[in-house]
């Protein structure tokens, strides 16, 4: 790996291989996303339990104080939204010299495997992979299932995760599911959880993001499921305590009480 290549890696990646990445991009196909009306509201207090931020360069040119940031992971796929007719038929909406303008230290695009866009996304990818090697900026790919939420299973996940891998990604962002190692043991490069199931608790996050991290992912790009809680800032901590310290679930979920009950 390029010393380019491999300075960013370490940017987003810290020094015990775990990273905590928090993701503000949902704007770009939701609109005006609950709790993400404002970005820099909701990103700022979260912004020092983050290890990068995954956004747009629209929100990152418009919300976020290039003062007080943290490692940039550029969206780069879009044109598609809830109201049109199929979300996985996205293109690539930025270049990668706006990403080198913008210091970005990685960028990010959606796949859609096994939809009618298959091939395109596939593309997309590569051509992305092809840029970023040629300035040194490493890709995530995001494994995107859409409206189609029932093919979060370890099969499909897997097949996509190694696809991605195969095409050049450096980091593969997926969901959590049952048999999470499968998917993990098939990805030659690392793993990072998105979202896992329609969960009720807080404990249930944790449970879901500490299996995870048990069965061989290096970290989480988690956005809802913090910032849409009622309790953002304990909930970040108490996930990153998992990620990086390797506490159980149920510790965490002390440490998340304990935060919640006396915040500062």
């Amino acid at each position: 790996m390029d010393w380019g290549m491999a300075n960013r890696m370490a940017q987003l990646i810290q020094s015990d291989g775990r990273c905590v990445f928090m993701p503000i991009d949902h704007g770009y196909f939701q609109g005006p996303t609950t709790k993400l009306e404002n970005p820099w509201r909701t990103l700022e207090p979260l912004l020092p339990y983050s290890d990068a931020v995954f956004v747009t360069r629209g929100v990152l040119r418009s919300s976020i104080d290039p003062l007080a940031s943290k490692p940039i992971v550029l969206r780069m796929s879009g044109g598609t939204s809830m109201v049109g007719g199929d979300l996985a038929n996205e293109g690539i909406t930025t270049s990668m010299e706006e990403a080198i303008r913008l210091n970005a230290s990685a960028v990010g695009i959606s796949v859609f495997i096994g939809s009618d866009y298959e091939r395109q996304t596939l593309l997309n990818l590569s051509t992305l992979v092809n840029e970023g090697e040629k300035y040194g900026i490493p890709v995530m790919a995001v494994t995107a299932v859409g409206r189609e939420m029932e093919k979060r299973d370890a099969r499909y996940l897997a097949l996509c995760a190694r696809i991605c891998a195969e095409l050049g990604a450096k980091v593969v962002k997926t969901y959590w599911c049952e048999d999470f190692e499968k998917v993990v043991e098939g990805c030659p490069v690392p793993v990072i959880m998105a979202g896992g199931p329609t969960v009720d608790t807080e404990l249930e996050v944790l449970q879901f993001v500490s299996d995870g991290m048990i069965r061989g992912a290096i970290g989480v790009n988690l956005g809802r499921n913090i910032w849409q809680n009622d309790n953002p800032v304990p909930l970040i901590r108490a996930i990153r305590q998992i990620v990086h310290e390797d506490v159980s679930a149920e510790d965490a979920h002390k440490l998340f009480e304990t935060l919640k009950s006396n915040p500062t």
